[in-house]
């Protein structure tokens, strides 16, 4: 693994500016919620209530200019948005759910380290 990053341009490396899209606050409960099907806005916004409307907004849009999503606009009155995982937004799913997973496995053990580091100050 030292050898990949001895290798790379860190200051644009892809790996770097991946994890920080994916790691923004918000974009993994957004991919969660495109998991099952298309969403509409409003549907998206009463599925992650602590999001405001202009926060799912640019992440929609990130999320969107990174090719994981895809926005439709339906010709109604008033226009209607839905939004779906594009082929490389689902292929994303696998890897976040194995992170996920490790997450909640290692959430004990984390909170155990938290609490020793605290003692220690």
């Amino acid at each position: 693994m030292r050898d990949m990053l001895d290798q790379m341009d860190l200051a644009n490396c892809p790996v770097r500016h991946v994890l920080d899209h994916i790691a923004a606050k918000w974009t993994t409960l957004i991919l969660l919620e495109l998991e099952p099907g298309p969403c509409r806005f409003n549907a998206l916004a009463r599925s992650l209530p602590d999001i405001s409307r202009r926060m799912l907004t640019q992440s929609l849009r990130d999320l969107e200019r990174d090719g994981l999503i895809a926005r439709k606009v339906f010709a109604t009155k008033p226009p209607s948005v839905e939004y779906a995982l594009t082929d490389l937004g689902r292929s994303l799913l696998g890897p976040l759910c194995a992170l996920i997973d490790w997450a909640k496995a290692s959430a004990p053990e984390i909170a155990t380290a938290r609490a020793a580091f605290a003692a220690q100050a």
